[in-house]
């Protein structure tokens, strides 16, 4: 796949293959959509629109939660408004931390003045559910990344909701939801946000949030953000009849989203997860028989975002992982994620999501690897 002109050396961006934790390309169907013409944001026809949306979202959400609609702002909005609307002052909120998206929970629910007890796991290691039930008597919020995006491991949620007791459970989905199985109702999950970006094959700009009839129930009377007020945002959103104005909608975007849940529901959601988990299996056999380490274990580890340590014996003289990702870049057109935190400098980040997730990526990758690698 080649991303340069053959007159000129002008970078051809279309022809990227976006293979890190970020965006992934869009459907075809995704790109399409940004052509239409633009719709007022209280215009019947768009609050129809709006409405599919989020029935779409309930759909793939796996739930009948009425409050389920996008945020508009990316995952780390939803996150905020997620906290924001249920965590007052001096409230226990327990938080699972095994990378980066735990770590960035606890500061958000610190900023909303609660009482963070963070039950921290190995980086690249799964957290135990009965230590974060355990962690504190009586929390107003357990909450937990469900695909840890920095690590490429999996949280399990189940045993959190059958256990939560009078807790709200909060999940972050960014990179599960339409990548591996999510069922917020079967689960008990009560709060869950997203991200467009990642398996949905949509551009970033929107968080998927669900909210439970029972969270809804604890909303904060005066929350504080005005801008993420989620009493405030559902009289736009789920109400009948004429909507109470709150703010602009992206409009585009969610012409886009709602393009995108439609590829998903098209090709329907068990097929949707096996070609992910197909295209995940597929690479991380490839990489180890190349002589990477995967991160996460077996047991946990996510098809859609895989982790792995660049082993040195297998760089060039004198090569970092950071030149092996440029030259991937710059030769073939492919784009992998270097490691955050504790995984900077010696792992990558290596995402097949949404329209990306597809067995011809894969061997691409794998033979540039092959030609570049020592």
């Amino acid at each position: 796949m080649e991303i340069f002109d053959q007159n000129s050396s002008e970078r051809v961006l279309s022809d990227r293959v976006l293979m890190g934790p970020g965006p992934s390309n869009p459907y075809p169907e995704v790109a399409q959509a940004f052509t239409r013409p633009l719709l007022g944001h209280l215009d019947s026809d768009f609050i129809a629109l709006l409405d599919e949306t989020c029935d779409r979202l309930r759909t793939v959400f796996c739930t009948d939660n009425p409050l389920t609609f996008p945020v508009s702002g990316t995952g780390s909005a939803g996150m905020e408004a997620a906290f924001v609307n249920t965590i007052g002052e001096g409230d226990a909120v327990v938080v699972g931390v095994n990378g980066v998206f735990g770590q960035r929970m606890c500061d958000v629910a610190a900023r909303c003045g609660a009482t963070v007890v963070a039950v921290e796991a190995e980086w690249g290691t799964p957290i135990d559910p009965q230590r974060l039930l355990d962690a504190h008597p009586d929390p107003t919020l357990i909450a937990v990344v469900h695909a840890e995006t920095s690590t490429g491991v999996r949280n399990d949620l189940a045993e959190l909701g059958a256990g939560k007791g009078d807790a709200l459970l909060l999940a972050d989905c960014v990179t599960s939801l339409a990548g591996i199985d999510v069922r917020l109702d079967d689960w008990g999950v009560d709060i869950a946000y997203s991200g467009t970006q990642k398996c949905l094959g949509v551009p970033p700009g929107l968080s998927p949030l669900s909210v439970s009839p029972r969270a809804v129930d604890r909303l904060l009377e005066r929350p504080r953000s005005w801008y993420f007020d989620l009493q405030m945002i559902a009289d736009y959103v789920t109400g009948s009849g004429a909507r109470a104005y709150h703010h602009t909608a992206p409009i585009s975007m969610i012409y886009a989203l709602h393009a995108g849940l439609g590829a998903v529901l098209d090709e329907g959601l068990d097929a949707v997860h096996a070609r992910h988990q197909q295209c995940g299996d597929l690479l991380q056999a490839g990489l180890e028989a190349r002589g990477f380490e995967l991160v996460a274990p077996a047991t946990h580890r996510l098809p859609q975002l895989t982790s792995v340590r660049v082993p040195e014996s297998r760089l060039p003289d004198s090569a970092t992982e950071a030149d092996i990702r440029e030259e991937l870049l710059s030769r073939c057109g492919i784009e992998i994620g270097g490691g955050l935190g504790a995984f900077a400098g010696n792992c990558w980040r290596i995402g097949c999501m949404g329209h990306t997730a597809r067995p011809r990526n894969v061997t691409l990758l794998l033979a540039a690897l092959d030609e570049l690698l020592v």
